[in-house]
């Protein structure tokens, strides 16, 4: 076998395994968008509920048909969780989630696939029911909504951050540009209202694994498939110089296996010649 024929496998193997590294790296490359909608200016603690929808979309055209898992990721601020009612709902009733808290943070997340299909060209929108206790004075509530498929792949999120007043809440008054001059009784301070913090708050790891991105899934990525064909380089390259060198020893024996009697003259033959008298 020649050269060129370990040569010609070699590029067959690459070709190989270049479309299936391709292949199982195109799911990645959907597009997914998550958006938020319903949300108002700020939100009014006490009776007032509020409904609030994530939809999800996907806009390429070459991908199939996939499930969502839905995840909701609910962070307070100058208010408490306790404070604060969520449920997810749908059509027949409130959907099943399995709730985890850490702190100030909660996250919510579907124990079911989505009843819908999400497909290119086509949503899939949950729907959340949230409403603030009449306790609440003024505070920050974020919402992060996460689209995963049933692999537990994160396909995209949004975040959204609104402000949460009390029921009584009122605008402060606007101090006089010219106090007077000799008041009759001493001005009362005001109580002080606790502003929210914006320090972070810590994250709140999702059900069952959730939260890895499709880039960094357990799938075939591009970093295996450079060490793949790396490997199979080293391997091929190993080859080919043990075969050059058994290729060498061969060429070399025949030139040496050379009889002994290869450069002894041949007798010719004898002439006889009359004597001379």
């Amino acid at each position: 076998m020649t050269v060129w024929q370990y040569a010609l496998r070699a590029g067959v193997v690459l070709a190989c395994l270049t479309g299936v590294a391709l292949a199982a790296a195109s799911p990645a490359q959907a597009a997914f968008a998550t958006e938020l909608s319903g949300l108002p200016d700020e939100f009014t603690a006490g009776d007032q509920v509020e409904t609030v929808s994530a939809v999800v979309s996907r806009s390429d055209d070459d991908g199939g048909c996939v499930k969502v898992r839905w995840s909701m990721v609910l962070r307070v601020q100058g208010l408490r969780l306790d404070q604060v009612k969520m449920d997810r709902v749908e059509e027949n009733g409130s959907f099943p989630l399995e709730i985890r808290t850490d702190g100030d943070v909660a996250r919510l997340t579907d124990r079911q696939l989505d009843p819908g299909t999400l497909c290119p060209d086509r949503t899939v929108t949950a729907r959340y029911r949230l409403a603030f206790a009449e306790d609440v004075t003024r505070g920050r509530v974020t919402l992060e909504a996460e689209a995963y498929d049933p692999d537990l792949r994160l396909l995209a999120r949004q975040t959204a951050t609104r402000t949460v007043v009390g029921p009584n809440a009122t605008e402060p008054a606007a101090e006089p540009t010219d106090p007077p001059a000799e008041p009759t009784e001493p001005a009362i301070e005001g109580t002080d209202e606790a502003e929210p913090t914006d320090e972070p708050v810590a994250e709140v790891p999702p059900a069952a694994g959730a939260g890895r991105p499709v880039s960094q899934s357990g799938g075939f990525g591009v970093v295996q498939a450079a060490f793949l064909l790396g490997g199979l380089l080293l391997f091929l390259g190993a080859g080919l110089l043990m075969r050059l060198r058994q290729l060498t020893r061969t060429a070399g024996g025949d030139g040496d296996d050379v009889g002994p009697d290869r450069w002894e003259r041949p007798a010719g033959r004898t002439r006889w010649r009359p004597a001379r008298r």
